[in-house]
């Protein structure tokens, strides 16, 4: 009896890096929306996950990157109030641009990251302003909250650099 997926597949795993990827997942939600969510600056949380994003889709490629931002947009749509299906479309592409971008023109170290992410951070937020003004009415103070989750979220976005740069063997 012929199984319906060949040996081949699961002898390509690496489910040692799988298993360290889904405690990374775990604990990414649970630092965005446990224990970051209490920290506001002038009404603004940091936003974690479209720097996981970035992260994994640098060090993983353009394959395994975004089905990782899939899972984790996923869950991020599911523990958000709006729950709407934002996330699990944004962050899978945002993390193919980020494994293309670092495929191409950018190094995988510290810095490059630390401005795909600024950018990631940036155009999530723009998305998120372009929802809600969609929904409700535009105000030019929406503008100021981009800027501001943008910069408030930098410091922990370098913080979730260094799993994925230490399990994709590169250097720090």
């Amino acid at each position: 009896m012929r199984t319906l997926i060949p040996r081949e597949v699961f002898s390509r795993i690496n489910f040692g890096k799988l298993f360290r990827y889904a405690i990374y997942l775990l604990l990414s939600l649970i630092l965005q929306n446990i224990l970051l969510t209490q920290l506001r600056l002038a009404g603004v949380c940091p936003l974690i996950v479209p720097a996981v994003s970035v992260a994994v889709g640098m060090f993983e490629g353009a394959t395994w990157g975004p089905l990782f931002s899939l899972i984790l947009g996923i869950f991020t749509d599911m523990a958000f109030v709006e729950n709407t299906i934002f996330f699990t479309l944004s962050l899978p592409l945002l993390s193919f641009a980020a494994a293309f971008v670092s495929n191409f023109y950018i190094n995988r170290r510290f810095f490059a990251y630390m401005g795909a992410a600024a950018v990631g951070l940036l155009l999530i937020g723009l998305g998120q302003l372009l929802k809600t003004s969609a929904a409700d009415t535009y105000s030019r103070v929406m503008v100021t909250t981009v800027l501001l989750q943008t910069l408030w979220s930098l410091p922990f976005a370098a913080l979730v650099y260094v799993p994925p740069a230490r399990f994709s063997g590169g250097r720090l």
